[in-house]
C-alpha cells in the first residue's frame, strides 16, 4: 500500500470521538504499519482528518499521533452516537487529509524503533508482506470484527437495561399518579358525605342564632314593657300628687285623716 501525497497542513480543530474497542494505533492507515499504542474502549481521541478513499483516521490519543480505522471510533453525531463513516467528515468539520511515511514519521516517529526501517515502508510493503499481512489482516479483522460484536453486543444489552429501568420508572409514576388520583377521589367521596352532615349543623346553627335572636327580642321587648309600665306608674303617681297634693286615690277623692279639720 502506498500513499506518496503528504500530510495536508494547517488541519483544523480536532472533532472529538472514542474508541469503541481495545484497538492498535498504527503508523500508518493499514494493519500492516507498526503499531504505535493501543487505545481501551472508550478511551477518548481527537481526530484531526481522515482519508478520502479509504477508512481511516488521524488521531491523537493522549501525547501520541497514529492512525486508527473509522469502523473502530465513534463519535456525536445530531445528539447521536455513530461510527466514523465519510458521510459524517463534512457534516462534523473533519478534514480530509493525505498521508507521507517521510512527512508523516520525521513529524511523529524519530524515536521509535520502527523508525529504522522508514526507507522500507516509505517504498510500501512489498507483494509478499501484503499478501502475508492480508491473510493475518484477516484473521485479525475477523477477531477485532468479534471483539467489535461483543462490544455492541454488550452496549445493547445496556441500552436494554437502561429502557427496562426507564420502563419500570414509569411504570411506578404511573402507579404513584393513580394512587394520588385514588387518594383524590377518596378525599372527594368523603366531603360529599359530609357535605349534607355540615349542611345540617349549619342549619342548626341557624336554627339556634334565630332562637336567640328570638329570645333576645322577647327579652328586649319584655324589659321595654317593663320600663314603660313602670314610666307610667310614676307619671301616674305625679299626676296623682299634684291633682291631689293632701293625697288620695285615683278616684280624685281627697284624702284625709280622721279628725283633720273640713274632713268629711
Amino acid at each position: 500500500m502506498t500513499l506518496v501525497a503528504g500530510l495536508s497542513p494547517g488541519l483544523a480543530e480536532a472533532a472529538e470521538g472514542y474508541a469503541t474497542a481495545n484497538v492498535n494505533m498504527r503508523s500508518g492507515p493499514s494493519t500492516a504499519y507498526p503499531a504505535v499504542t493501543v487505545i481501551p474502549a472508550g478511551a477518548p481521541i481527537e481526530i484531526h482528518g481522515c482519508l478520502a478513499d479509504l477508512p481511516w483516521c488521524d488521531v491523537s490519543f493522549y501525547n501520541g499521533r497514529g492512525w486508527v480505522a473509522g469502523r473502530y471510533v465513534q463519535t456525536v453525531y445530531q445528539q447521536n452516537r455513530v461510527y466514523l463513516e465519510p458521510r459524517y467528515y463534512r457534516p462534523l468539520g473533519i478534514p480530509a487529509v493525505t498521508f507521507s511515511v517521510g512527512n508523516y514519521w520525521d513529524r511523529y516517529y524519530q524515536d521509535r524503533p520502527f523508525y529504522r526501517e522508514r526507507d522500507r515502508w516509505d517504498r510500501g510493503p512489498d507483494r509478499y508482506d501484503r499478501d502475508r499481512n492480508r491473510d493475518r489482516n484477516q484473521d485479525q479483522f475477523g477477531r477485532d470484527r468479534d471483539r467489535d460484536r461483543n462490544n455492541r453486543d454488550r452496549e445493547q444489552a445496556w441500552d436494554r437495561e437502561r429502557e427496562r429501568e426507564q420502563q419500570a420508572r414509569d411504570r411506578q409514576r404511573e402507579q404513584d399518579q393513580e394512587q394520588a388520583r385514588d387518594r383524590q377521589r377518596e378525599r372527594d367521596r368523603e366531603q360529599a358525605r359530609d357535605r349534607p352532615r355540615e349542611q345540617d349543623r349549619e342549619q342548626s346553627r341557624d336554627r339556634d342564632r334565630n332562637k336567640d335572636r328570638d329570645r333576645n327580642k322577647d327579652r328586649d321587648r319584655n324589659r321595654d314593657d317593663n320600663r314603660q309600665r313602670e314610666d307610667d306608674r310614676i307619671k301616674q303617681e305625679t299626676l296623682d300628687s299634684i291633682l291631689n297634693p293632701f293625697g288620695g286615690g285615683h278616684d280624685g277623692r281627697r284624702r284625709c285623716a280622721p279628725g283633720q279639720e273640713n274632713c268629711p
